[in-house]
């Protein structure tokens, strides 16, 4: 639960309560199918079982809140890094004017520059130099990828 905002707690709440109509405190796996299939998640049958033996700490075969909370984290959680990583393409691309795959050290320097004009020179090599590994003077977009990540 502490990966997800309290307003997301609060939506799962509210969808959790809708489902539970006999206030047992539990929903069964169906629901929970309807649930995720309702905020967009895309999973197949044999996924979601899965998903749910893991989470299903009792394993009654229904999920209670803190059970439902912690399945669902597992794909909002998820969707967030897609998107994180969508914008670091973009981003890449941008840069990477020419197509070529990679972006010269001296583009990271203007990037970080931008991003962080209090960054002196000696920072900015400190940083060149710790993320490219290989001393190409270039980044991939992997590479770019696991320095914006940090």
């Amino acid at each position: 639960m502490d990966s997800l905002e309290p307003d997301q707690i609060e939506t799962l709440r509210k969808a959790f309560d809708s489902f539970d109509t006999e206030k047992a405190g539990s929903i069964g796996i169906e629901t929970v199918s309807t649930i995720l299939r309702m905020m967009g998640v895309k999973i197949s049958e044999r996924n979601l079982q899965e998903v749910i033996a893991e989470t299903d700490e009792d394993g009654s075969g229904m999920l209670e809140f803190e059970e439902f909370v912690e399945l669902a984290a597992k794909f909002l959680i998820e969707e967030d890094e897609e998107s994180l990583k969508a914008e670091l393409k973009e981003a890449f691309r941008i840069y990477d004017k020419e197509g070529n795959g990679y972006i010269t050290t001296d583009t990271l320097k203007e990037i970080l520059k931008e991003l962080d004009n209090r960054l002196t020179n000696e920072e900015l090599e400190g940083i060149i130099e710790e993320v490219d590994e290989d001393g190409s003077g270039t980044l991939d977009f992997d590479e770019f990828m696991e320095m914006m990540a940090g």
